[in-house]
């Protein structure tokens, strides 16, 4: 039986000295759409805090049952060959062996994570993803409001299939932020002959990481489509400064892995300034539909926002449980040790 946690009726919201009615107004949709939201459906959940649900569920069945315009966001890093999480690789990973994980040995002592080895899909296998993500894609544009944004990761074999799903579901592509991130992986020489073909390289090493961006269409302009919605922009890093598409950030560290032992963590350091960026007036409710170790919602309890992931992994489910209170207050460096 789905064990659901009784969900408090939202505070009542007042208006702030100065503040124009349309603010107002937007602050009391977000705590009436958030009740409503975090308790959606007949699924296991886990209410993290006040501002944070994980919930155990399809992304593609929660989605579809959700009424629309009820996200104003989605910040999430899915799996990016999808076979890569199915049940036959997933029980390969967590033995440690097998499957289209490549376990690495260790490097100057140090245990490295898990790579999945994306270059042996199938065109079968390519086109089931593509349909996967298509799926998604639809069930995404209707949960979102008007002028919505996506932040979805990949990887440079796969970010051109991916991308393409969401703008055939009809998506506005936005750009795209680079992550710089370089690891210590190897894999780029010819397998079994690297000291025969020593200048030789299979692929070029892969130094950054594709975030696409993109919009849920709106009529009017952005600043009307704010007033009602409180979307259509992204949020600058400053009022001086603003949002800049390349982002240096390093490795996932030991301590932060530590503490979410899962094969793709990203970092707080990171996911903190894509999930602030996607509300671009600080209100409404950031999704993850592939929640995995919760650290996007922790990312948004970080940066003081709503938010909901779902994950139909029992052990991620449980992870998250114990990773977010301690991802959510992980500290972070100003600046990225490159």
């Amino acid at each position: 039986m789905a064990r659901l946690a009784l969900v408090p009726k939202p505070e009542p919201v007042e208006a702030r000295p100065g503040e124009p009615g349309w603010l107002t107004s937007l602050r009391v949709g977000e705590a009436e759409l958030w009740a409503r939201v975090r308790a959606h459906g007949d699924h296991r959940r886990e209410h993290l805090s006040e501002r944070a649900t994980y919930i155990l569920a399809e992304t593609v069945n929660w989605l579809s049952d959700l009424p629309p315009h009820s996200i104003h966001a989605i910040v999430t890093d899915p799996p990016y060959g999808l076979i890569e999480y199915d049940d036959k690789n997933h029980k390969k990973l967590r033995a440690g062996r097998g499957g289209v994980w490549r376990i690495p040995p260790s490097f100057d002592g140090a245990k490295r994570q898990p790579l999945p080895r994306f270059t042996v899909l199938s065109s079968e296998e390519i086109r089931a993803l593509h349909g996967f993500f298509s799926a998604v894609a639809f069930g995404m544009l209707r949960a979102l409001v008007p002028g919505g944004h996506v932040f979805i990761a990949s990887n440079p074999l796969l970010s051109s299939m991916t991308f393409h799903a969401l703008q055939g579901a009809g998506f506005e592509k936005r750009g795209e932020i680079i992550r710089l991130v370089q690891t210590l992986r190897g894999g780029d020489k010819p397998k079994g002959a690297e000291e025969e073909f020593a200048d030789v390289s299979v692929m070029p090493r892969s130094c950054w990481e594709p975030w696409g961006i993109f919009r849920k269409p709106f009529a009017g302009t952005i600043a009307e489509n704010l007033r009602t919605w409180g979307t259509g922009g992204l949020r600058r890093t400053s009022t001086e400064e603003p949002l800049k598409d390349v982002i240096h950030c390093s490795p996932t560290r030991g301590a932060e892995k530590k503490i979410a032992p899962h094969p793709s963590l990203k970092p707080q350091r990171f996911l903190r300034q894509i999930v602030r960026a996607a509300l671009p007036l600080g209100i409404g409710i950031i999704y993850d539909p592939f929640a995995g170790s919760g650290s996007t919602l922790a990312a948004a309890e970080a940066v003081g926002c709503c938010s909901v992931g779902t994950d139909r992994d029992p052990q991620y489910f449980g992870m998250a449980r114990s990773a977010f209170p301690q991802l959510a207050v992980f500290p972070v460096r100003e600046r990225d040790e490159r």
